[in-house]
């Protein structure tokens, strides 16, 4: 008698900061729609909110998620000057006083993060160990965030070599990969005009002003007429947005999943996190967009 074997469904959830919140929609509508992964693998944002799922979880990640503000932001901002802008150790504190951490080989879903070896550029894939630590360095977006040190090297983010983890789902055993792009519609959007993000409180305000008052004491004086320069900080997310969405094009072009989801989400800034209701919001419309694809796979499956 011929056993037959249900395909294995992966979800490779990719990076992409603040956007990342819409991957909680894509999980809610695929549950929706009866598509319940077998495999979840992440990077940086993707790796946060595919480690809530794995360890049961994302009920609370997206509770959270949606009380954020953008004062909570930069409540979580350890200055530092050694590996990065910020250590991170405030959001990490924050996140294991209302999430227990537990090895990633006892999560109620096979787990596997996304980093990169500051040391040698190699991509490295975090699939045992403390799930929060694996989280952490996963995240770890070059000069933001500082490196983690893991097992004597030092991780950075997962997204400068495999911003949309497909091939590791699939050599987790994935026979069918859904993959979550962050980051497809966001060329050339960026410096588009849009509405101005919402001011932040008390402190929090006067914090912003004085820094963005700090330097642009540095720069030249420009002509009334001349168009402003964008941020330091939009340059250099915009860059790392660049080198994410190369990469992801080049790899998933030599590996392809078989269903792509891709939020539109090209009006969410690095540290929009406050924003979350409309990114989730996006992730569910984004499956909606691919639901002929997804009733074909139920029926293969």
């Amino acid at each position: 008698m011929t056993v037959l074997h249900r395909p294995r469904v992966g979800l490779a959830l990719g990076s992409g900061s603040a956007r990342g919140w819409a991957h909680i929609g894509v999980i809610r509508a695929l549950e929706k729609a009866g598509v319940r992964p077998d495999i979840v693998c992440g990077t940086s944002i993707g790796a946060l909110v595919g480690a809530a799922y794995a360890a049961g979880e994302l009920d609370r990640l997206e509770s959270w998620a949606l009380e954020f503000r953008m004062g909570d932001v930069l409540g979580f901002m350890d200055l530092t000057l050694s590996g990065g802008a910020v250590k991170g150790d405030r959001l990490m504190e924050f996140i294991r006083r209302g999430w227990a951490d537990r090895p990633i080989e006892a999560l109620g879903v096979p787990f596997a993060a996304v980093a990169t070896s500051l040391h040698t550029g190699a991509e490295v894939w975090l699939r045992r160990g403390s799930t929060l630590d694996a989280v952490r360095a996963s995240i770890a977006v070059p000069g933001l965030f500082a490196p983690v040190r893991w097992e004597g090297s030092l991780l950075v983010d997962g997204g400068l070599v495999n911003p949309v983890p497909v091939s590791l789902a699939r050599a987790m055993g994935a026979d069918i990969v859904i993959a979550v792009d962050l980051a497809s519609d966001i060329l050339g959007r960026r410096f588009r005009a849009a509405p101005a993000p919402e001011a932040p409180a008390g402190a929090a305000r006067n914090w912003m002003r004085q820094l963005q008052e700090n330097i642009s004491a540095l720069a030249p004086k420009k002509s009334p007429d001349e168009p402003a320069m964008p941020s330091m900080l939009d340059v250099l997310t915009t860059c790392m947005d660049i080198v994410e969405v190369r990469i992801a094009r080049s790899r998933m072009a030599g590996e392809p999943p078989e269903v792509v989801v891709a939020p539109r989400l090209a009006r969410l800034r690095l540290l929009d996190f406050h924003r979350a209701k409309e990114a989730i919001e996006e992730g569910r419309r984004a499956v909606e967009r691919v639901a002929h694809t997804l009733a074909e796979l139920n029926d293969d499956a």
